[in-house]
């Protein structure tokens, strides 16, 4: 799942774009306190599937204008960049903490995710939900719905589009799961 995904605002119900919060693991108890008392970070404890206790700082990029300059100091052997997102579609704190923003109503705050009811790039067809992450991979998914040939790997967001399920590739739902999704991708 990328980083940065478009949701639906949960004020003014346009586009806002939700940015994942990134997690790193404090090394040692005394720099507890630092995190505690850093405006940058939210301080928590989590356990892990063992059942231990473990300290982490949590840094909201999407509330510091999506990088990582709002952190200026820091204990020895950490540096700013541990938190910032990986080149890999991937987080591995396992949560759907981050932060919401949003170009209309401006709404800007921590934000739980739940998806895909967040999703803003979401239709229903026949009782199914079909959703993208953002504009470009709602875009690729029009593309590859409305075409008779498929190509999966014609497309940037090829390994999103493999995950299709059946019901949205059929021939009858191609007309009007294209239309909806065109809807959406040029909204009037």
């Amino acid at each position: 799942m990328p980083h940065v995904v478009d949701i639906r605002c949960p004020e003014c119900g346009d586009k806002a774009q939700f940015e994942f919060a990134e997690v790193v693991r404090i090394r040692k108890r005394e720099e507890v306190a630092f995190f505690q008392q850093n405006n940058a970070f939210e301080y928590r404890q989590f356990t892990d599937s063992c059942g231990h206790k473990w300290h982490a700082a949590i840094y909201y990029a999407g509330m510091h204008g999506g990088s990582v300059n709002a952190i200026t100091t820091l204990p020895n052997g950490y540096e700013p960049d541990d938190w910032s997102h990986s080149k890999f579609l991937v987080r591995d704190h396992g949560t759907d903490m981050g932060s919401i923003f949003c170009g209309n109503c401006h709404l800007n705050r921590l934000h739980n995710l739940s998806w895909p009811g967040d999703a803003y790039f979401s239709i229903e067809h026949r009782g199914n939900v079909l959703w993208a992450f953002n504009q470009e991979s709602a875009g690729d998914l029009y593309h590859f719905i409305s075409s008779h040939e498929r190509k999966v790997d014609a497309y940037k967001w090829s390994h999103f589009l493999m995950h299709i399920p059946t019901v949205f590739k059929t021939k009858a739902a191609r007309e009007p799961i294209a239309k909806k999704l065109a809807k959406l991708l040029r909204p009037d």
